[in-house]
């Protein structure tokens, strides 16, 4: 059993609380902009609020990224069970109450899980908006819950154009990750550079975790598979993941390796964090782009940030070329600054539940998905008491 508040019991915490941030020296504070009841893929007749999808419970939006006009996207994995009509989708941020509703991207057909794994999205948690091509890198983990391996042709990368919806171009991944023990968590794109990084937590082969990260080069349709299974992809030995001051899952630890992968502006430098770890992680892509370099060469190159200060999930950085962290253990946002070397939790609130995804939005503002992810893993989330939400925190310009 589960030795951490119940959904049910945060959400009474965080109302005494009133949302009222913990932050740091710059006085930023944590605004809670959404909060869903659940998610529904019905269309409003007459103005009605749509009721939830029947098994919302086992759809949390995870991964949340904007286009450049503001349109917001988010991801709904197959992780805790398989029949969400769509693992990714279009958000309607205009709703703000009731339960959140998403119109499948680019079509529910195109979402179908008994689709043919080529081509069909079947478990979507990492994406990435490309705003200089106008594309949507779709990460597809390939299995869904209940599938012991994937379906061979599933894993795989869709490029997809954000205007029509149709692929314009597919990268298989089988041949650079293992259809039982890896777990393709998160994608960061060189846009101008068109070359895709890829996470591999290999959660699905702990507790030896065949993490790894993945190149994609758009231009040439070559993928290649490097740092396999290298220790500052690994998880940490004696590290435990915590949340809301309890360890996630006892008994059975939340093991997974590097997870949250984000790129500098000009693309030169690609960041990553380990979730069962303690540290942040940098390297020269030039070396990573490089097809004929060597793990060993490649290591050379690689530097230790440093100590985020509790248990990671996502990593983005903004325009200035700060990288933000969501910390899972302390409910809120740490930030990278590469020119101090400064680490510091900017917000943090005890109403977040396990801080997802980050994403700047237009205004360049920071974003981020609260999936409580872990407790619908557990199992611990009763129907109908399901919250998605979007937190916003403010940042000075």
């Amino acid at each position: 059993m589960l030795h951490h508040f119940t959904r049910a019991a945060a959400l009474t915490v965080a109302s005494l609380l009133a949302s009222q941030a913990t932050h740091a020296s710059e006085g930023l504070q944590l605004e809670r902009w959404r909060s869903y009841a659940g998610v529904t893929w019905e269309v409003p007749k007459d103005g009605n609020i749509p009721a939830p999808f029947a098994a919302s419970v086992n759809a949390p939006i995870a991964g949340l990224h904007f286009d450049s006009r503001g349109t917001a996207y988010v991801s709904t994995p197959r992780l805790v069970a398989p029949g969400a009509p769509a693992t990714l989708s279009r958000l309607n941020t205009a709703i703000k109450q009731g339960p959140a509703q998403l119109t499948a991207f680019p079509s529910t057909q195109s979402n179908a899980v008994d689709g043919p794994p080529e081509l069909s999205l079947r478990n979507v948690l990492g994406f990435y908006v490309d705003h200089r091509n106008g594309w949507l890198w779709a990460l597809d983990m390939g299995f869904v819950a209940g599938e012991a391996e994937a379906p061979k042709g599933g894993q795989k990368v869709l490029v997809l154009d954000l205007a029509s919806g149709r692929t314009v171009k597919r990268f298989p991944l089988d041949s650079v990750a293992d259809r039982s023990g890896s777990f393709l968590n998160d994608i960061a794109v060189d846009e101008r550079r068109r070359v895709a990084y890829i996470a591999d937590s290999g959660m699905r082969s702990a507790p030896h975790n065949q993490v790894g990260l993945i190149v994609v080069n758009f231009d040439s349709g070559k993928v290649r598979r490097v740092l396999d299974r290298h220790p500052s992809l690994q998880v940490e030995a004696g590290v435990q993941v915590m949340s809301h001051g309890a360890e996630v899952w006892p008994g059975q630890p939340l093991l997974i390796g590097i997870n949250g992968i984000a790129l500098s502006p000009t693309g030169d430098r690609l960041y990553w964090t380990v979730t069962t770890g303690t540290h942040a992680y940098a390297v020269s892509t030039a070396v990573l782009r490089q097809p004929n370099a060597s793990d060993a060469q490649i290591s050379t190159k690689i530097v230790n940030l440093g100590a985020v200060g509790g248990n990671t999930d996502g990593i983005v950085a903004n325009a200035r070329g700060n990288l933000f962290i969501t910390d899972v253990s302390r409910n809120g946002i740490v930030q990278y600054q590469p020119g101090t070397g400064k680490m510091s939790l900017l917000a943090a609130d005890d109403g977040v539940f396990w801080p997802d995804t980050p994403a700047i939005g237009p205004n360049g503002d920071l974003f981020f998905t609260s999936s409580a992810l872990n407790q619908h893993f557990a199992g611990a989330v009763k129907s109908g008491e399901e919250r998605y939400e979007i937190w916003r925190l403010p940042l000075k310009r």
